[in-house]
């Protein structure tokens, strides 16, 4: 085997590794994700599984703007963006919130046993009461997930798949 015919050998093709092609239900911690003419890299992966029902939560980082997209194939593929408010929540979660001059309705809630990556990873293994809130409309929506005697709120609403665009980091 000649010189050029070692450089342009597939043979070190052969030594890496393959890149899964990337889909919203499986995207890894270091992907980059663009969205609404933002790159953000993927710095955080949350997968909850609560009984044989699986969904996951990406953090999202651009500078100092972080969001959350939220991936679930129930009946197809349903996508959101998510970023985090201050809004008071206390257990057992209320039947509707108030948030920003709406009313939002509990639509579902339970626990979720979680697997954390990235920044989420010191969340790797615990439980999440968890409660899905809509508006009126059901354009926008309210996540409320517990962790420990803290509660987090973030806001959100429905994207399409198309407005995603995803670049494996590895």
């Amino acid at each position: 085997m000649g010189l050029f015919s070692r450089l342009f050998s597939k043979d070190k093709d052969r030594n890496q590794p393959q890149i899964k092609e990337r889909t919203p239900l499986n995207i890894e911690v270091g992907d980059i994700v663009t969205y609404d003419l933002v790159d953000y890299e993927v710095v955080g992966k949350i997968t909850y599984r609560d009984g044989s029902y699986e969904w996951y939560s990406y953090q999202l980082l651009e500078g100092r703007n972080s969001i959350w997209l939220s991936a679930e194939m129930d009946e197809e593929l349903e996508l959101g963006i998510y970023k985090s408010v201050k809004l008071p929540v206390s257990e057992p979660f209320p039947k509707k919130l108030e948030y920003d001059g709406k009313t939002f309705y509990l639509d579902e809630e339970g626990k979720a046993q979680v697997l954390g990556q990235g920044r989420s990873e010191n969340i790797h293994g615990k439980t999440t009461h968890y409660a899905d809130y809509c508006d009126e409309n059901e354009e926008e929506y309210l996540s409320v997930e517990t962790w420990g005697t803290e509660t987090e709120v973030s806001v959100g609403h429905s994207i399409e798949e198309y407005e995603i665009k995803i670049l494996a980091g590895s």
